[in-house]
């Protein structure tokens, strides 16, 4: 049995697993929460590894450590062997993600110092969409100014992207090279990405993961424009507005509450600020459908993946309502299955495929570690 250990570093936790790569399953997994805080008693990421580490315990045939970083940038758009070199590319790219590479390479650095012997790979959110034309990635600023400063769309939620829209070619048993395929990855962070023969061609999120559709905090895409004049009028600073934009944004900005399922049960109980921030969810989606289905020329396949889009049969029953005129169809009683499987919800006859297929990032980091380590 091969394993393969994936990290996945947050400022504060680390999520882990075991991957058994020739069963392609999870053979153990967990999460270390409060890393840094007060009485924690986790006081670093070092400590938390060295925990983790214990409580796997002997009798595992780790072959290597892959990592999940969300920022690449232009550097990475691959997964990635890493060495000292890597690590500080990694930093050098953490002006794009703040909040992100450097918690990731602390996990990093803590597994690197405890698995010295193993050879350690990132896999970077990023990559899936290095394939962007420019035309899809680039902002019509100042050139040369957006050269200087990296200024260009990157997406992410590459790795969930990826591994849904080849189980998805599996599933209904084509060529991957030979489907148009949008994948909406529906979470807390949520992002639509049109999938042409296997590559990606645009995608939803932009230099950073704000950009795109309503998330549980995050506005998504908003005229910069807001910005200048909440700075004018409200007096917000830099920092402030960034708070606003990524915490204080999307379900919980238009209702007081970031999590979808307490916002639709409000909507339910005939809260109409609930259904009004529904409404606009669902509209954003339904607006980059659109823009994608004409990006790729066609569509052979629709696919619902992550928390909200795998769970949530209300949510894509009204999203894809009324789009019969462009083949994009739900059969009701399909939709309301529940399943840790991937399956139809689309009648037979539907000229495209209408799918839910729970995602899997921490099999598809194991996977593309191995293709680079083993």
């Amino acid at each position: 049995m091969t394993e393969i250990f994936v990290v996945n570093s947050g400022s504060s936790s680390i999520k882990y697993q075991l991957v058994d790569l020739e069963a392609e399953e999870s053979v153990l997994g967990g999460l270390v929460e409060r890393v840094g805080e007060p009485g924690s008693g986790v006081p670093d990421h070092a400590t938390g590894l060295r925990r983790i580490l214990d409580d796997l315990g002997t009798g595992h045939a780790i072959a290597a450590v892959g990592h999940r970083v969300v920022h690449g940038g232009q550097s990475f758009t691959e997964p990635t062997v890493i060495t000292d070199g890597v690590e500080r590319g990694i930093h050098e790219l953490s002006s794009l993600a703040p909040l992100h590479n450097p918690a990731n390479l602390q996990g990093i650095r803590a597994a690197r110092a405890a698995l010295p012997d193993l050879p350690h790979v990132a896999v970077f959110d990023t990559a899936f969409h290095h394939t962007l034309p420019p035309a899809a990635y680039t902002y019509a600023i100042d050139r040369a100014l957006a050269a200087e400063h990296g200024v260009r769309r990157y997406g992410f939620h590459g790795t969930s992207h990826k591994y849904v829209s080849e189980q998805a070619a599996a599933f209904l048993g084509r060529p991957l090279q030979s489907l148009k395929t949008i994948v909406l990855h529906l979470g807390n962070g949520a992002s639509v990405t049109a999938v042409d023969g296997g590559v990606s061609i645009e995608t939803s999120m932009g230099m950073t993961p704000l950009e795109g559709l309503v998330m549980g905090t995050r506005s998504g895409d908003i005229d910069a424009a807001v910005l200048i004049h909440l700075h004018r009028q409200a007096g917000l600073d830099f920092d402030e507005l960034d708070m606003m934009l990524n915490r204080r944004s999307g379900l919980l900005g238009l209702t007081g509450n970031g999590d979808m399922r307490d916002v639709q049960a409000a909507a339910a109980a005939g809260d109409e600020t609930a259904e009004a921030a529904l409404a606009v969810y669902r509209h954003r989606i339904r607006r980059y459908l659109g823009a994608y289905i004409a990006h790729l020329g066609g569509l052979d396949a629709i696919v619902f993946t992550a928390g909200v889009g795998e769970n949530n049969s209300l949510l894509r029953r009204r999203t894809l309502a009324g789009l019969e005129f462009l083949g994009i169809s739900v059969d009701p009683d399909r939709n309301e299955v529940r399943s840790k499987h991937a399956r139809y919800i689309s009648p037979d006859d539907s000229p495209v495929a209408v799918l839910v297929i729970p995602t899997n990032e921490e099999l598809e980091i194991a996977r593309q570690t191995a293709q680079v380590a083993l």
